[in-house]
């Protein structure tokens, strides 16, 4: 068993996938991540801003947020940290790049648990590593090259 998660949902949204598809993927994508736990909590647009303004001092919703866990390592905890994905953001963002939201809500939940890794995309390198590595992860779920 790979990553698990808690899934909480801060809206209703019957086109989502269910609890259990999110977890299935998680546990898929990062099987390397047995025993570790990521808190995804799936949110509107209002609570993306404030988390966004409050954290990043950016304004507006974004599509993820990744809040690494800052527990010391000497405590034995699990959590890598949790996640803050922004359906409509996702849902717009899906629609204008013509995918499935299926398939755009696993590549950011890749994207966010890669940052919570100490993954980034600051520099030029560090964005073709995370983004190959995103790649790699997608294709072994049989999605395609989110960047083309």
């Amino acid at each position: 068993m790979g990553l698990e998660a808690d899934i909480q949902f801060a809206l209703d949204d019957p086109d989502l996938p269910g609890a259990d598809q999110l977890r299935q993927w998680l546990d898929h994508d990062f099987p390397d991540l047995d025993g570790k736990t990521v808190l995804l909590r799936l949110v509107g647009e209002a609570e993306s801003a404030r988390l966004n303004q409050r954290y990043r001092h950016k304004s507006g919703p974004t599509n993820i947020l990744s809040f690494p866990s800052d527990v010391p390592e000497w405590i034995d905890d699990p959590s890598i940290g949790d996640l803050v994905l922004c359906v409509p953001v996702a849902r717009r963002e899906a629609v204008e790049q013509h995918k499935a939201l299926d398939h755009h809500l696993r590549h950011l939940l890749v994207h966010g648990v890669l940052h919570l890794l100490g993954h980034d995309h600051q520099t030029p390198e560090q964005a073709e590593d995370m983004e190959q590595r995103e790649i790699e992860i997608l294709a072994r779920a049989g999605i395609a090259n989110p960047y083309h």
